[in-house]
């Protein structure tokens, strides 16, 4: 009897190795694809660039695709089922919701804004800017709600100047350059390269430290409801690219400096990762901001009575970050880079 045991023991160890090795090579042949459309290159959308480039998204089992669209292609691209994920601001986002389209934050992203206001070099003052023109991205999201904003901090009313929407970043600092426009928002770096460029910044949005989801991971209860163990890994991911962002600054600016290419200036890339890196911009629960969320809505309600009656949390899933911090491993992910 006493000679059998061990044979046994043997076997029973290769058949567990076997079985776990099958379901090893099993979960990493199970690999999603997924797309994520982004709206602006900015610092606010590392979490993405880093776990795409430093391969988080692919030890996830994730085959993943980031494209730059206009928030509202990539909502109607979502809900055509062309891509999985978007990263946008809270009132495009709880817009669509809003009018049927179950769309929800699963991460936090950004939980403030962080435009700036710049203007031509011949304008240097709130006074100035009265009757000029101020440039916009779109009628609705994080621009035109920030652009407000900070014409209430320079004391302007909405009726002091004229507002244009005018398009993408390239669009926007091409008509301040000719004079088309007199003002527009831009986050970094590309107000870094502005005001180096000889515009003034007029008013800083990110002071005022407002509540706001700006870059949040956005989906729809369908692909929750089809696909959960794909926003599972995804949300994985990105709380692993977060800590990344956040421990290892070197590498972060080597991915802002792919993903900005044209910006070759060191010192531009790292003002424009040292303003997107605290935790106050960008937090490392994710947890998306219910006073965020609520401005959204307060701000929706003159133009969809839903708003009124609507509450944060309808635009939420919370349940796969708080699986991984009720489980500690948000906090591991910080333990291990501090070791």
């Amino acid at each position: 009897m006493g000679s059998v045991l061990p044979i046994v023991r043997r076997g029973l160890s290769l058949l567990v190795f076997i079985t776990l090795s099958l379901f090893g090579l099993e979960s990493s042949a199970q690999v999603s694809k997924s797309t994520t459309a982004y709206v602006s290159d900015s610092a606010g959308v590392l979490p993405l660039w880093i776990a795409k480039e430093a391969g988080i998204f692919a030890r996830n089992g994730i085959d993943a695709q980031a494209v730059r669209v206009h928030a509202n292609i990539g909502v109607m691209a979502l809900l055509a089922g062309e891509l999985q994920f978007v990263l946008g601001s809270a009132p495009v986002v709880l817009e669509s919701a809003l009018r049927g389209s179950n769309l929800v934050y699963v991460a936090g992203g950004m939980s403030t804004l962080d435009f700036v206001l710049v203007s031509r070099p011949e304008i240097k003052s709130a006074e100035q800017l009265k009757g000029g023109v101020v440039g916009l991205s779109a009628l609705r999201g994080a621009n035109p709600t920030a652009t407000r904003f900070a014409l209430q901090k320079l004391g302007l009313a909405p009726k002091d100047v004229s507002l244009l929407v005018i398009g993408g970043t390239s669009e926007r600092i091409a008509s301040l350059r000719l004079g088309k426009i007199h003002a527009t928002l831009f986050s970094p770096p590309q107000n870094i390269t502005a005001q180096r460029e000889g515009f003034n910044a007029l008013a800083d949005v990110a002071e005022l430290g407002l509540p706001f989801v700006h870059i949040g991971v956005a989906t729809s209860r369908a692909v929750i409801r089809d696909k959960p163990e794909l926003v599972r890994r995804y949300v994985k991911s990105h709380l692993e690219a977060i800590a990344v962002m956040k421990t290892d600054r070197e590498y972060a600016l080597k991915v802002l400096a792919k993903y900005l290419g044209q910006i070759k200036d060191r010192d531009v890339l790292a003002q424009s990762y040292d303003s997107a890196a605290p935790d106050n911009r960008i937090s490392r629960k994710q947890y998306p901001s219910v006073a965020g969320l609520q401005m959204a809505l307060d701000l929706l309600a003159d133009d969809n009575p839903k708003a009124k009656s609507a509450k944060p949390d309808d635009f939420v899933d919370n349940r796969f970050i708080k699986e991984l911090d009720d489980g500690g491993y948000i906090d591991g992910l910080y333990r291990a880079k501090a070791r």
